[in-house]
């Protein structure tokens, strides 16, 4: 399932997803640039490695947060920042801006630790901000759980539009990062290169979040959770 759109529009201009979005791409695009042998080194260098964290060099704890603006490819980039894009805006319009952008580093953070914890000993670089976005989708289930999302279906040759609720795209989702983990249990904690407690502790993380700061928050706008049609004038 590959979400297009969701039926809630925010109130004010999503700064800090545009820019976060804007700042990955151009870490990418430079990233881009040189010779693999010296990418192979950028990640080393700046991606997450559980077994090289180490309480007597500090700085290497730094790569909780410089491996989430790491991509490893135009498809990995693209899905990731994509999903910032369609469910990002919201949960910034909710929480403010400021208040967002600690939120996104923390998530990422979490979820890299989550990634830590469970693969301690890994040698396998993580990078990516899959984490961090999967506490923001963690934030959306908890904030927007009816409103519609425009997911595309692929059936083969034939692409379905449908329309579905958030809790159950989410929900899809989550049961989809957690089944990945139950079937790769014996793979030593690396998991093909895919970092799925990251996902599952960054989604968590992003839940409890903004169950415990929900009075804080701004209001939600008034069609968040209408099951009205939002996008037949569209399709």
């Amino acid at each position: 399932m590959f979400p297009l759109r969701d039926a809630v529009r925010p109130r004010s201009r999503p700064y800090v997803t545009w820019g976060l979005i804007l700042f990955s791409l151009a870490a990418f695009a430079l990233s881009a640039l040189v010779r693999p042998a010296a990418f192979e080194s950028l990640v080393l260098e700046y991606g997450l490695v559980p077994a090289r964290l180490s309480y007597a060099n500090p700085a290497s704890w730094l790569t909780l947060v410089t491996s989430i603006f790491l991509h490893g490819g135009w498809f990995h980039v693209i899905s990731n920042l994509w999903t910032l894009f369609i469910f990002g805006d919201n949960v910034e319009d909710r929480m403010g801006h400021f208040r967002f952008l600690a939120f996104y580093l923390v998530s990422g953070v979490v979820a890299g630790l989550a990634h830590v914890l469970l693969a301690p000993t890994s040698a396998l670089p993580t990078i990516g901000a899959s984490g961090a976005i999967a506490g923001v989708l963690g934030a959306y289930f908890v904030l927007y759980p009816s409103a519609r999302v425009l997911t595309l279906v692929p059936l083969i040759f034939i692409p379905w539009l449908v329309e579905i609720p958030a809790f159950i795209y989410l929900g899809i989702w989550f049961l989809s990062q957690l089944s990945s983990v139950l079937l790769n249990l014996g793979a030593a904690g690396d998991f093909g290169g895919i970092a799925w407690w990251a996902h599952i502790g960054g989604f968590a993380f992003g839940a409890l979040a903004v169950l415990l700061i929900m009075p804080r928050l701004r209001k939600p706008p008034a069609m968040s959770y209408q099951l009205e049609d939002p996008f037949r004038d569209n399709y």
